[in-house]
């Protein structure tokens, strides 16, 4: 039999098959890991892109034979706990994701090994106080808490108790909790309106768990600038966490549950005739990717999946059908524009850029490599420093371009970056920039 060295053919992601008996075997589990191993160990193209390589070249390298044979299974574990489920590998390194015969799909493998994991032991308090993003975030929102809660963020001594009991790193950056919800820009009367050939030119927004409860103000400039653009934009109620957190976890009935709370959310909002939206790259990935292929056969799940975008790929489908919006009233200047991991394995293209571009007398330095912030991963008190090592490219080209406004299409991943400058300046989402561009 010929095998092919890599492939020529466009990368495919399978339906996960977890709950098939086998997923969760151990034994199963373990046998694969090691095929995908030699197979890493002989390519090593990934070497750059986070810590999960590294740790494996590095067991290899160590043993006894200096191949995967030489390795304790029981290290296996070692390499999955630094994958964070960023999709960089597949999507832009991997030779052999399928249609390639070796079949070899890294991070869906370490979500397999992550669900297993999970089933064989019950995960620290920690890691499932931070992954229940919904709950937490609403509890530390309330009146009364939040106030502690961002001022305890503030105290070193606090923070260096909360390192020692609860594993979260002294000096990790945190997000600021904001009370009852704001109020979204009120929604002016619009004309019947216009669809594209993608677009329904109707939006809901999901606000997510981040946009709700930390970042209020970029779900708020979000609706202001589709409003902008003739775009009748509403903000979806009800809705629940993406369970992203959970997913990286390997808690796959969590993220089950979390679907099933969403779904008649959404799909009443496509039955009225809206597209759906997020300012968030990584729920949009969920929605997507992650859970249509978890749950193949569900024509629901498939249904959200068409209909979810992301802002900009949105807004250039309707500038290309002559229906945006280019009265622009102010330049952004040097803009230094961070391409969230979960935004590019989307495959959509550059459209962030592609759109701010269209500014007058505005310059878009585009950033493509990982903030390390990465979910949970920055925060979390054994894994803080490698996220820090994995930003530091980011931040050095942010300094670098001595831009006028720098951010990223994800709000954690441009926290990382004002964190790692530590100069006393703010990150700004790329939807607040065009805002602000509008002058509205």
């Amino acid at each position: 039999m010929t095998i092919k060295e890599g492939s020529l053919e466009a990368p495919r992601r399978e339906p996960i098959d977890w709950q098939d008996a086998d997923f969760h075997d151990r034994d199963a589990v373990d046998a694969e890991l090691a095929r995908v191993f030699d197979v890493c160990h002989g390519c090593r193209r990934c070497v750059n892109l986070c810590e999960a390589f590294p740790t494996l070249f590095d067991l290899i390298d160590e043993s006894d034979t200096m191949e995967v044979d030489g390795v304790d299974r029981g290290d296996y574990g070692k390499v999955v706990e630094q994958c964070y489920l960023c999709d960089l590998c597949a999507e832009t390194k991997c030779p052999y994701l399928p249609p390639h015969e070796w079949r070899i799909d890294f991070p869906h493998l370490m979500l397999r090994a992550k669900a297993t994991r999970f089933k064989e032991q019950r995960p620290r308090w920690r890691d499932r106080l931070i992954t229940s993003t919904g709950l937490t975030f609403s509890t530390l929102s309330a009146p009364g808490v939040r106030q502690l809660a961002n001022g305890a963020a503030k105290l070193s001594v606090i923070r260096g108790l909360g390192e020692r009991l609860a594993g979260i790193h002294r000096d990790a950056p945190l997000p600021t909790f904001h009370g009852r919800r704001r109020r979204a820009a009120a929604r002016q009367p619009l004309d019947e309106p216009v669809a594209g050939e993608r677009t329904s030119g109707r939006v809901a927004v999901y606000a997510t768990c981040y946009g709700e409860h930390n970042d209020p103000q970029v779900v708020e400039d979000l609706l202001c600038v589709l409003r902008h653009n003739g775009i009748d934009a509403k903000r979806l109620d009800d809705a629940t966490c993406c369970a992203m957190p959970k997913l990286e976890l390997g808690d796959l009935d969590g993220v089950a549950a979390n679907k099933d709370a969403n779904l008649p959310v959404f799909l009443a909002a496509i039955d009225d005739g809206y597209d759906l939206m997020s300012i968030i790259p990584s729920c949009v990935l969920m929605y997507r990717q992650e859970i249509p292929l978890l749950f193949p056969d569900d024509e629901d799940v498939a249904r959200v999946k068409t209909a979810f975008f992301d802002p900009f790929e949105y807004l250039v489908a309707r500038r290309r059908d002559g229906l945006a919006n280019l009265d622009f009233k102010h330049p952004l200047g040097k803009v230094a524009y961070h391409a969230a991991c979960h935004q590019r394995v989307q495959a959509i293209g550059q459209r962030t850029r592609e759109f701010l571009a269209l500014v007058p007398d505005t310059e878009v330095t585009m950033i493509e490599r990982c903030s390390g912030h990465d979910g949970t991963y920055a925060v979390k008190a054994e894994t803080y420093d490698k996220a820090m090592k994995i930003a530091r490219p980011v931040v050095r080209m942010v300094r670098d371009a001595d831009a006028d406004t720098y951010g990223s299409d994800c709000p954690m991943a441009g926290r990382m970056i004002e964190h790692g400058l530590d100069d006393g300046t703010a990150a700004t989402h790329p939807i607040s920039m065009l805002r602000r561009a509008y002058g509205i």
